[in-house]
């Protein structure tokens, strides 16, 4: 199969990143590091993302699976059974023990859906420390849980963290920064740079103006620098 390029904050982001694009575990992936990145001064001065060629691994050839005896056939293992009660004492407990530290009083909701995903909700009085500029610190929370659910392997869970409807409210707030800075580009025929933005909130305005009759979207930089453009198409 053919490699795709791939980063993230580090190693580990990128392959997650690369196990959602490609839309399977990361045991099942492939990958060469090209760049290990750097956080670089006070975390963000002259940063660089880690960057990593990705492929899944290829599938056995289906002559050599006929081939294969009944004694033999009895001898391969099954496939590992994630316990979905350990995945989730183990999300609990690593988020107690953070807001312990941070003397926050949180109710967390853990609810695992039929597509191998879980919706993570905290309920508390001051959220807006949980959120950050932007939501980064949600995000960079909801990474952090992604590694805990799944460093057994056997199964990818893809996390999804939120508070106060957070999400849908950000989701809200893109759509229609879209839709106004799609508007300007049709008056002033002039291309317009977004602030940097996650991948899920990039997919947003790409997601919103897809539609468009006479503006396009595109992704440049490098993360964590990577932002949207909006610009008019060719007529």
């Amino acid at each position: 199969m053919e490699k795709i390029e791939v980063t993230g904050k580090t190693v580990e982001e990128a392959l997650i990143n690369a196990a959602l694009q490609l839309e399977t575990s990361s045991d099942n992936l492939e990958y060469e590091v090209i760049e290990k990145g750097s956080n670089g001064l006070f975390g963000f001065i002259n940063s660089k993302p880690a960057k990593i060629l990705v492929s899944k691994k290829q599938e056995e050839n289906a002559e050599i699976i006929e081939e294969i005896t009944v004694e033999e056939t009895e001898e391969v293992k099954p496939e590992k059974v994630v316990d979905k009660g350990a995945v989730e004492d183990k999300i609990r407990k690593f988020l107690n023990d953070i807001f312990k530290t941070m003397d926050l009083e949180v109710t967390i909701e853990i609810s695992f859906n039929d597509d191998d995903s879980i919706d993570i909700n905290l309920i508390g009085g001051d959220m807006g420390v949980l959120i950050g500029k932007r939501g980064q610190t949600l995000d960079s929370l909801q990474y952090l849980i992604s590694l805990v659910a799944n460093k057994e392997g056997g199964k990818y869970f893809r996390v999804k963290l939120d508070t106060e409807n957070y999400r849908e409210r950000r989701k809200a707030t893109l759509e229609s920064l879209a839709k106004n800075i799609a508007y300007k580009v049709k008056r002033t025929r002039r291309p317009v740079s977004l602030e940097p933005m996650n991948p899920y909130e990039r997919r947003i305005i790409h997601s919103t103006l897809q539609n468009d009759k006479y503006v396009s979207t595109k992704s440049e930089g490098e993360e964590p620098f990577r932002h949207v453009v909006v610009f008019m198409k060719k007529q």
